[in-house]
C-alpha cells in the first residue's frame, strides 16, 4: 500500500525556536508491504527516518496526528504511534504538545577518519556552534603529560567546549595542546573548528590514534548535554600528530548517542 502524505514545512526548530513561521506542504511518498515478514511499524519508521536523513523531511516539519497518518496508510493508530515512537525514542522526532510531531534533527554519522566535529556537522547541514566553557592554561596531569610527550605538571593549554547543532547540545570537547603551539583567542574558538585554526597556523595535522567507547552520562553530563540521567553516551579519546610525529592535541569527547555516531569501514582481508 502506497499513501502520499503531505508534511508541513517550518523554518523554525523544535526547542530552538517555537513558534513556526512558513507552511509549505510537502508530498511524501510512503509504502508498506502486508506481505512482508518486517512489521509493518519498522516498515514505516524506517520510510520515515530515510526522509529524515536525506533531508525530505527538514528540522521542523510537522507529521499529521495518528489517526491521520493511520488513515492515510491503512494502518492501525498503535502500529503508527509505535513507529512514531521508535523515532522520538531515537531523537529523530518530538512531540510538541498543540503542534503535533515534528522533526528535530537527522542523526549525524561520522566517518572514523581525521577530521572535526565541526567540519563534519557543516557538511552535514547542521548549522553547528560552539559555547567556549574554559580556555586556560593548567599543570599537565600525568595522563595529559603522556599523551602528549611532555613534562609532567608541565603547563599546557585546556580548552572546554560545548558543540551544538541546530541550537542544541551535540557533544561535550575538551582540548589540550602543548604551550606555544598557536595563538588561539575564545572568539575564534567560538566561530569555527579548532583543526581549522590549526591549519591556518600552518599545522599539517598527519595521523591520530583514537578510542571510541560508551558509558551512561552522568549527572552533570546529562544536565550539560540536555539528556537525562543514565542516557548512553559516546565517548572518544583521540590523540593528533602532526607531519613530524608531534603530538599536537590531546582530547576527550563525550557526544549524545541519540544525535550521533560513528561509522567504520571495514575491508575483508584476504
Amino acid at each position: 500500500m502506497t499513501a502520499q502524505l503531505p508534511v508541513n514545512q517550518h523554518r523554525s526548530y523544535a526547542r530552538a525556536v517555537p513558534k513556526p513561521e512558513v507552511d509549505q506542504t510537502v508530498p511524501l511518498q510512503l509504502s508498506v508491504d502486508r506481505n512482508s515478514p518486517v512489521p509493518l511499524y519498522f516498515q514505516l519508521s524506517q520510510q520515515l527516518e530515510a526522509a529524515i536523513e536525506h533531508g525530505v523531511l527538514t528540522p521542523g516539519s510537522l507529521l499529521g496526528n495518528e489517526i491521520e497518518l493511520a488513515g492515510r496508510l491503512g494502518l492501525s493508530r498503535p502500529t503508527v504511534r509505535q513507529a512514531i515512537q521508535s523515532l522520538v525514542d531515537k531523537g529523530l522526532l518530538v512531540r510538541r504538545r498543540g503542534v503535533g510531531t515534528q522533526v528535530v534533527h537527522s542523526q549525524v554519522k561520522r566517518p572514523l577518519e581525521l577530521s572535526s566535529l565541526y567540519d563534519d556537522l557543516e557538511a552535514a547541514g547542521q548549522r553547528p556552534a560552539t559555547q567556549v566553557l574554559a580556555h586556560t592554561h593548567v599543570p599537565a596531569t600525568a595522563e595529559v603529560a603522556a599523551r602528549l610527550g611532555v613534562g609532567e605538571g608541565s603547563e599546557v593549554r585546556c580548552v572546554e567546549r560545548l558543540r551544538l547543532a541546530h541550537g542544541e547540545p551535540m557533544a561535550y570537547l575538551c582540548n589540550f595542546l602543548p604551550t606555544g603551539l598557536l595563538e588561539l583567542e575564545t572568539g575564534q574558538l567560538e566561530a569555527t573548528g579548532l583543526y581549522r585554526l590549526m591549519r591556518a597556523a600552518g599545522i599539517t595535522l598527519h595521523s591520530a590514534r583514537q578510542t571510541v567507547g560508551a558509558r551512561a552520562a552522568t549527572p552533570a553530563e546529562a544536565e550539560r548535554l540536555g539528556e537525562p540521567a543514565g542516557a548512553p553516551l559516546l565517548t572518544m579519546q583521540r590523540i593528533t600528530y602532526d607531519d613530524t610525529g608531534r603530538a599536537v592535541e590531546y582530547g576527550t569527547h563525550t557526544y549524545r548517542a541519540s544525535r550521533y555516531s560513528f561509522e567504520f569501514q571495514l575491508l575483508v582481508r584476504s
